[in-house]
């Protein structure tokens, strides 16, 4: 329940502290004091949108914080999920909206996404505005009564899961024909370039091998002329290089008889004779390598054309690349040689994933169905106690075409507040009070079904006066016996029914304007409820009925 809440420098607010009592508590004031301001304050604490024009003028930061008591709520669970601190009996949840537009959130002081506060706020406070009285009109909010009445979490959570799965064979049976269309559409051309390059039996480095080959075979003639000048040159029939060293050598051995100190010299003359003579045989054998082959050439250079045309044409820098490229064509063309295998494959997945969603579909309906007749007859029974006693409601249930993230079912609620109507969507036929009355029935029923620790309404007696007036009151007072209610009200006979009162007025300085909130004692109790009876001139008869209302 919400113990406290504090809100300092928020819109009107400078500093306001508002303790709403365990049972009914009932807040009143004139229009425009200030009450849609601490609800929208407290909003911000529930996981809305800041907006920096909330900050007070003049201020540089607002600040809402709430405590409550958590206990036997079972909400251990989200805290540990969030890594926050767990404390049942003094949580607190701290807002910070700047000037600048920045915002801060806070759980028990520890720093928290805006996600978190709303799945925490959701547990905890359930707000129930005037302009909500149109969601009885909503096929979703319709849904979420019926399956809160037949607490249908778990089986809603076991259908929803199968669903995403069926959702997700379904996009990707799809994408998987469109692919197959596609493929099928290319697949000639593919085929093309594969065998083009398939046939060209690539290999990597082939490409700069015959560029050195195309090299050489172009001077082939150029460079064994060279060789055999070289050759030549080195050993030819006139005095050439070998012989000259021949006889260089076999003279210092000579001289070396007679004089051993150029005995060195011979030897190394000796070395180099034999090391030209092997030059020389290895520039023969050369040269007798090089042959001027034409057809060779031709197909060489006839090969490098055919692989620089597929580089070209495929957009490819290297052999690598196209080798690259023909691979994964061949990937490609297998996978859709194979299609037809994979397409029944994948279909037979979603035929059995369709098949356990209508499982749980079946569960939800079935459990739908069976609380739907709960609530036709417990909300007949409420709304009749409300002033409507020829009242006729009832829950249509439908199949849709196909699944939707909430099941198969289209629920409808319809609605006739007098004998000679036919049923009509309760949203299209019902007016402003039927709807309120219908609404606090809805919501007196939910919150037997629900965990909640408090539900606020926010002027939902709109529309009604008189008897139904009171008796709305005393559904909030019933609900209050087992759940926090806190009321914003302009009728007194709600104001009358409430354990605390509060009212929030404004006050006018030479500055400037501020709402402030105050709970009431016994005799401003009186003083209020017969303002609200008989407006700003209280009189006697006023303050009579005040008393009575009080007393009752």
């Amino acid at each position: 329940m919400l113990q406290s809440l504090t809100i300092q420098n928020y819109a009107l607010i400078e500093q306001l502290e508002f303790r709403p009592t365990q049972g009914l508590t009932v807040i009143t004031g004139e229009t425009g004091a200030g009450k849609s301001i601490i609800m929208g304050a407290l909003g911000l604490i529930l996981g809305q949108r800041a907006d920096a024009k909330a900050v007070r003028t003049g201020a540089s930061k607002c600040v809402i914080e709430a405590t409550f008591d958590i206990s036997g709520y079972h909400l251990e669970s989200l805290f540990e999920e969030n890594d926050l601190e767990y404390d049942a009996t003094n949580t607190i949840i701290r807002r910070e909206i700047m000037a600048t537009g920045k915002s801060r959130a806070f759980i028990n002081d520890v720093p928290a996404q805006l996600t978190v506060l709303k799945e925490l706020g959701n547990a905890l406070i359930d707000i129930h505005s005037q302009h909500q009285n149109l969601l009885i009109g909503q096929d979703s909010f319709q849904q979420n009564v019926v399956d809160t009445l037949a607490h249908n979490a778990d089986i809603l959570d076991a259908y929803v899961k199968e669903y995403r799965e069926m959702l997700h064979l379904r996009r990707t049976l799809k994408e998987f024909q469109e692919a197959c269309y596609k493929g099928e559409q290319e697949a000639d051309y593919m085929r093309f370039q594969f065998q083009q390059l398939d046939e060209a039996q690539l290999r990597d480095g082939e490409q700069e091998e015959l560029e050195q080959e195309q090299e050489l075979l172009s001077h082939a003639e150029e460079i064994k002329e060279g060789l055999s000048q070289m050759a030549d040159q080195l050993d030819g029939d006139n005095l050439s290089i070998v012989q000259t060293l021949k006889k260089l050598s076999d003279d210092a051995r000579t001289l070396s008889r007679v004089y051993p100190n150029i005995g060195e010299i011979a030897e190394r003359l000796e070395t180099d004779y034999i090391d030209i003579k092997d030059i020389t045989s290895d520039v023969s054998a050369q040269a007798e390598d090089i042959n001027f082959d034409p057809e060779r050439l031709a197909y060489v250079e006839e090969r490098l054309g055919t692989l620089y045309a597929l580089l070209k044409k495929h957009g490819k820098e290297s052999l690598v690349e196209l080798i690259t490229l023909r691979d994964e064509l061949d990937q490609k063309l297998q996978h859709i040689d194979n299609r037809d295998e994979e397409l029944a494959e994948l279909q037979q997945q979603l035929e059995q994933q369709t098949t356990k969603v209508q499982q749980c579909a079946d569960r939800l309906t079935d459990s739908r169905r069976k609380a739907a007749k709960v609530l036709e007859k417990a909300l007949v029974e409420k709304v009749a106690y409300l002033g409507m006693p020829n009242v006729r409601f009832e829950v249509q249930i439908s199949p849709l075409s196909d699944f939707a993230a909430s099941g198969k079912d289209d629920i409808i609620f319809l609605f006739s507040a007098n004998k000679n109507q036919p049923l009509k969507p309760a949203g299209e036929v019902a007016s402003g009070g039927e709807i309120s009355r219908l609404m606090l029935s809805i919501k007196a029923l939910i919150a037997d079904a629900k965990t909640l620790p408090t539900i606020i309404f926010d002027e939902i007696d709109t529309g009604v006066s008189g008897d139904i007036a009171d008796r709305m009151g005393e559904v909030m007072k019933q609900m209050s016996a087992h759940l926090q209610v806190i009321t914003i009200t302009h009728l007194p006979q709600v104001a009358g029914k409430g354990n605390a009162h509060f009212k929030v007025f404004k006050e006018d300085s030479a500055n400037d304007t501020t709402t402030h909130i105050n709970q009431l004692t016994a005799q401003e109790r009186i003083q209020e409820i017969a303002r609200m009876l008989s407006g700003a001139h209280i009189i006697e008869q006023a303050i009579a009925n005040a008393k009575t209302l009080l007393s009752e």
